[in-house]
């Protein structure tokens, strides 16, 4: 059962990540901080993402 869990707190946050990451792209901050952002991402999946959540850029997106 652990590992069950494991594996869907996994995909929650791989989720979160791309949701954010197509956030930033969309956003309308400069190209080098949208680099940045997204490296911060993906080399610190779960920080990044809590600091995304905090100051990061904001894109629209549309559904």
């Amino acid at each position: 059962m652990g590992s069950f869990l494991n594996g869907l707190l996994v995909l929650v946050i791989l989720a979160l990540n791309i949701w954010a990451i197509i956030s930033i792209i969309k956003s309308a901050a400069e190209t080098a901080i949208k680099v940045l952002w997204v490296l911060l991402i993906v080399l610190l999946p779960v920080i990044g993402l809590v600091i995304w959540a905090l100051l990061g850029p904001r894109g629209t997106l549309k559904f």
